[in-house]
Parts: structure tokens; C-alpha cells; sequence
């Protein structure tokens, strides 16, 4: 009986023991900590944007870095404590840093003839920063008398659709005289683990299904031709649609419109590895059907991002 218990307690250790090593060495899905809209607007960082004549308000990071101490303590608490978790942390203010050096890119993108396609500048940050998930933090220090308490809320986005795929919220225990950090740590740490495997979860989802992304797919006034001209004995429009079935995940999207002059294609799930077990982005899956219209069709075609899970490929030219 006890050589029967013994050998027992042996076969799960040993399980329990590659369960632990397993996890460890998942993929990790990348994350990097911002401010949420919400906590910059009550702060004074936001800027406008002019979006196609469209005033948008925008969080201002860079602003809030430079101005706000307890921003940069915030993040780099919770980059701490993400990263003894062993996941992967993008650093928002170096994310900024790369964006400024590209600064020479213009906000509007033209073609030949002049036609304009926009990109906000929190767009172009996640194509910088090419993280997986935002984490977005707000957070309020509670005072009563000498006591002070932090009350949190953390919500993890998914970077390519803006989806909530995790969230923990609540309100640390009363401390006296104790620095934010401190006080940020006691308050998240009993909700922090729940929290990230709810990203994980997430993460391991588009690992086994593919990451979600859109296409749209428009046309210059100056194509000759539309989406429903033959090329190959078909419409231009059903050859892309075959293309976007041959190259997404157990062929999973939806087209949501199609027309002469355009297409949409949403929940369209792409690889999150190629062959290579390099990472997939939109933009790079997009110019597979760029190439594939060039080299097939002699169709040239301009393609346009909006952050990193919308992608626009317009026909007829560069």
C-alpha cells in the first residue's frame, strides 16, 4: 500500500513538474503599459487630431511622460511585475523615441494622383511598439486622514482589433505614509495572476486560430477597370477572395461587403508564425496579396494601415 501511494505521489509530481516547465516555455504574448484615455483626459494629456477634417482626441503620451512622475513609477511597477511573471514587456517611452526618429514620415500618405488615406498617431505608436496587447492603466490614490489606499483598473487589449480580452479592478488596503509603488503592488498583486492568464488565454487562442485582423480592398479612379472585371476567366474580386481563403487560418473570414469598387473583409484570422516561427503582422500578410496581384495580373496596388489590424490594399496603382 505504501509503495502504491509512494508511486502515486511520484506520478504527480512528475506531471505537475512538466505542466510548470511547459507553461514556462509557452509563447508569451508582447505587452506594453499605457495610460488609459480615460486617466489622460482627467490629467490634461490629450491632443487633437485632424482626422480627414474630423477633430479626434487622442491620448498624449509623450506629454504625460515628461510631466508626470507617478506615470513613469506606475509603469514601471507594473513592467515589473509582468516581467517576474515572464511576460514579455514593450516600454512605452522607448516606443516613443523610435516614432520621434521616424518622424520624417508624412501623417497623410498620398498615391501618384494624389488621393490621401490617414493614419492617427497612436496608429503609427502600435506599429512601432508591434506589441500584442495594451495594457491600459488607471488608477486613483484614496486619502483619508493619513491613510492612503490606491484604487486600480487594468485592461487588456487586444493591439489589432482594440477588443477587451482581460481585465482586473479593485482598491488596495489602507497604508500609512507608503510611495505609490508600494501602495499600486498591494493593490494589484492579489488580482494580477487571474489577470494574466486571461492573456494568456487570449494569446493562446490566436496561436491555435490565428490572429483577427480586416482588409479592405478599394480602387483608384484612375484603374482601368473594378473589382468585377475578368482576370483569369473570373472577377478581379473573386480571385482575391480565393487568395484571402488560401491564406488565412483553416480558411476563416467573412466578407461583410462586396461591390465594383470595393470589399471588406473582417474577422479574417491570420498566421501569428510563419514557416520561419517569424511573427505575422497585417501589413506583412497583406503585401503576400499585393505581390500575388502584381505577379499574377500586373495589377499594382498601394497598401495602407490603420493601426495594426486593419489593412488597406487599393488597386490600380502605387
Amino acid at each position: 500500500m505504501k509503495k502504491t501511494l509512494r508511486k502515486i505521489a511520484l506520478t504527480i509530481t512528475i506531471v505537475l513538474s512538466l505542466t510548470v516547465v511547459a507553461f514556462s516555455q509557452a509563447k508569451k504574448p508582447t505587452i506594453m503599459v499605457v495610460p488609459s484615455d480615460v486617466w489622460c483626459n482627467t490629467n490634461g494629456y490629450m491632443m487633437e487630431f485632424d482626422n480627414q477634417g474630423t477633430k479626434v482626441k487622442l491620448p498624449d503620451y509623450k506629454k504625460a511622460l515628461q510631466e508626470n512622475a507617478d506615470l513613469l513609477l506606475v509603469i514601471s511597477k507594473i513592467n515589473e511585475l509582468m516581467a517576474t511573471r515572464g511576460f514579455p514587456l514593450k516600454n512605452l517611452e522607448s516606443a516613443l523615441k523610435t516614432l520621434e526618429n521616424n518622424a520624417a514620415e508624412d501623417a497623410m500618405t498620398t498615391s501618384k494622383s494624389g488621393a490621401e488615406l490617414s493614419e492617427s498617431p497612436v496608429d503609427k505608436l502600435k506599429n512601432v511598439a508591434k506589441a500584442d496587447i495594451w495594457i491600459q492603466m488607471t488608477w486613483t490614490v484614496n486619502t483619508t486622514g493619513p491613510m492612503k489606499s490606491v484604487t486600480f483598473n487594468l485592461q487588456g487589449l487586444d493591439a489589432y482589433t482594440d477588443k477587451q480580452i482581460a481585465g482586473a479592478s479593485g482598491t488596495g488596503n489602507q497604508l500609512l505614509g507608503a510611495a505609490l509603488p508600494v501602495m499600486l503592488e498591494t493593490a494589484v498583486l492579489s488580482y494580477l495572476d487571474n489577470f494574466n492568464v486571461q492573456l494568456q488565454s487570449h494569446f493562446d487562442d490566436l496561436f491555435a486560430n490565428g490572429r483577427e485582423i480586416i482588409l479592405r480592398i478599394r480602387k483608384w479612379d484612375s484603374f482601368d477597370g473594378d473589382l468585377e472585371s475578368q482576370y483569369g476567366g473570373e472577377e478581379l474580386g473573386t480571385q482575391i477572395e480565393k487568395w484571402v481563403s488560401d491564406n488565412t487560418v483553416q480558411n476563416r473570414f467573412s466578407t461583410s461587403d462586396a461591390s465594383e469598387n470595393r470589399m471588406l473583409f473582417e474577422q479574417v484570422r491570420i498566421p501569428l508564425y510563419d514557416a520561419n516561427n517569424k511573427a505575422v503582422d497585417a501589413r506583412g500578410w497583406a503585401r503576400g496579396l499585393q505581390k500575388y496581384l502584381k505577379d499574377t495580373y500586373k495589377i499594382d496596388s498601394k497598401l495602407t494601415m490603420k493601426g495594426l489590424g486593419q489593412a488597406t490594399l487599393t488597386v490600380g496603382e502605387k
